[in-house]
C-alpha cells in the first residue's frame, strides 16, 4: 500500500510471548487511535510467528510479510514487557531481521510494560536506541506502564492519556513532517 499525505500506514508490533500481554493491550489501543486518526493499521504479533525464521534459520512467508509491513509503515508502534531491564528477546530478534536504515524517515512509538517503576528507563535506554539503530525518529512521549496501572486487564485513565499523547505526536509528525518518499523534508 502506498502512502499519501491523507492516508498512511501504521504497524503495531507486539514483542511479548504472552497471549495476555499488557504491552499488547497498549499496542492494540494505540493502533485503534491511529486508525481513528486516518492510518491504515496492522498488528504484527511476534509470538505467533515461527521461531526458526525469526532467528534467521530458514525462511517463512509470515516473517517476510511482518518485515515488509514494518518496513512499509510510516509509524511503527513497538510494545514489549521488560525482561532483564530491557525489551524482550522476541522483539530483538525481529528488529535484527530488519534491513539497516530501513526506518529512516519513519516514526517510532515505544511502549514498555513492567511490574514496577524501577524499569521505566527501559524506554530511553532500550527502545529509543533500538529504533534509532534503524534510523527511526522516536516520539518524545514514549510510554511506560506498570502492573498497578491495569485493573482487570484494562489500562488506567492516566495510562490511556499517555498513549493518546504518544499517538497524537506520531500523527502530527506523520502529517506535517514526512514527504511521500518517507523522508523528513
Amino acid at each position: 500500500m502506498s502512502d499519501s499525505p491523507q492516508r498512511f500506514t501504521a504497524v503495531g508490533i507486539s514483542g511479548s510471548p504472552s497471549a495476555t500481554s499488557k504491552s499488547r493491550v497498549l499496542v492494540e489501543y494505540a493502533l485503534a487511535r491511529l486508525a481513528t486518526g486516518g492510518a491504515a493499521t496492522q498488528m504484527v504479533d511476534l509470538a505467533g510467528l515461527p521461531a526458526d525464521p525469526l532467528l534467521g534459520r530458514g525462511a517463512s512467508a509470515l516473517v517476510a510479510a511482518a518485515v515488509a509491513a514494518t518496513v512499509g509503515a510510516r509509524i511503527i508502534v513497538a510494545g514489549t514487557p521488560v525482561y532483564r531491564a530491557t525489551y524482550s528477546g522476541l522483539l530483538k530478534v525481529f528488529f535484527d531481521l530488519l534491513p539497516q536504515d530501513c526506518l529512516t524517515g519513519k516514526i517510532g512509538v515505544p511502549i514498555v510494560t513492567g511490574h514496577g517503576a524501577a524499569h521505566s528507563l527501559a524506554v530511553d535506554h532500550g527502545m529509543r536506541p533500538l529504533f534509532a539503530s534503524l534510523g527511526a525518529a522516536v516520539v518524545a512521549g514514549g510510554v511506560y506502564a506498570t502492573s498497578s496501572q491495569f485493573q482487570d486487564g484494562k489500562p488506567a485513565p492516566e495510562l490511556v492519556r499517555a498513549v493518546d499523547r504518544a499517538v497524537a505526536e506520531a500523527l502530527a509528525l506523520a502529517r506535517a513532517g514526512l514527504s511521500g518518499s518517507g523522508a523528513f523534508p
